[in-house]
């Protein structure tokens, strides 16, 4: 009896760590992105193009758990689609209209999302490693997915909720992960990134004016131009942050709160 209740709970946890952005760099140890389920698609563009031709308002396309991965589907328009747990692997949507979509626990490494649009997209514990959204639109949008090495080079990020989900703890900390991404000149205006994991990212030029940074790990990051009006560092890890040539720095809230002051570098 024990026995069956320990191999039940062991399956609950490493169902749980899979959707989990804290845990997915030792999961995606254990995933061979190369195999037929992480790269191989399907269906056609053109498969796709007649899905999304066939949905209405009330019944959205829906591609839930659908293996895309490497297709181009550029340009296309997604807005309303589900697309929870699809595998979009080095596939191409540069240009596509992705706003309010469901891409919850989909995996988008490596693909290409240039100037995609993702308005108010709910993207709840999605792999985006290494993804590429430059100039995309993801304002107003929900973020807890795993961007590490990701570039988001001037990408509209105004109003978007990139926070810990404090609701689903059982689950683990679910959040935003950025590290190591390129996020120079990108608008994060009224944002919320409290809790983000922004270690070593680049946030030159980059817009924070009113942007929540509390509780946000920024160890190693570069902070050089960066607008910070309004933006709050309460409890923000600022451990050999570089803060160069601020804008608006005298106007920025709870700087003294946070912490690792003492090592925060000026050059």
């Amino acid at each position: 009896m024990r026995a069956s209740i320990w191999i039940t709970g062991a399956i609950g946890i490493f169902a749980l760590a899979s959707v989990v952005p804290a845990t997915a760099q030792s999961m995606m140890q254990h995933v061979d992105l190369a195999s037929p389920e992480m790269a191989s698609a399907e269906m056609t563009r053109a498969d796709v193009e007649a899905a999304i031709a066939s949905a209405t308002s009330r019944q959205p396309a829906d591609f839930a758990g659908k293996k895309l991965s490497g297709l181009d589907l550029s340009g296309l328009d997604f807005t309303g689609a589900i697309l929870r747990g699809a595998k979009l692997n080095k596939t191409k949507l540069r240009d596509a209209k992705l706003d309010r979509a469901i891409l919850d626990q989909a995996w988008l490494v490596e693909a290409d999302l240039s100037r995609a649009s993702l308005t108010r997209a709910n993207i709840f514990a999605a792999q985006m490693q290494r993804a590429t959204l430059d100039g995309a639109d993801l304002s107003g949008a929900r973020v807890t997915a795993d961007l590490t090495g990701a570039t988001l080079v001037g990408a509209l990020l105004t109003g978007a909720n990139l926070s810990a989900d404090m609701k689903n703890q059982s689950m683990g900390l679910m959040r935003a992960v950025l590290k190591s991404s390129n996020l120079e000149r990108a608008i994060l205006r009224d944002a919320d990134l409290s809790r983000v994991d922004l270690e070593f990212a680049s946030l030159k030029n980059t817009d924070l004016t009113n942007a929540s940074l509390r509780g946000a790990a920024l160890a190693g990051a570069t902070l050089a131009a960066a607008i910070l009006n309004g933006a709050d560092f309460s409890g923000a890890d600022l451990a050999s942050t570089r803060l160069i040539d601020p804008i608006g720095f005298d106007a920025a809230k709870n700087f003294d709160k946070a912490q690792n002051i003492d090592r925060l570098l000026r050059e």
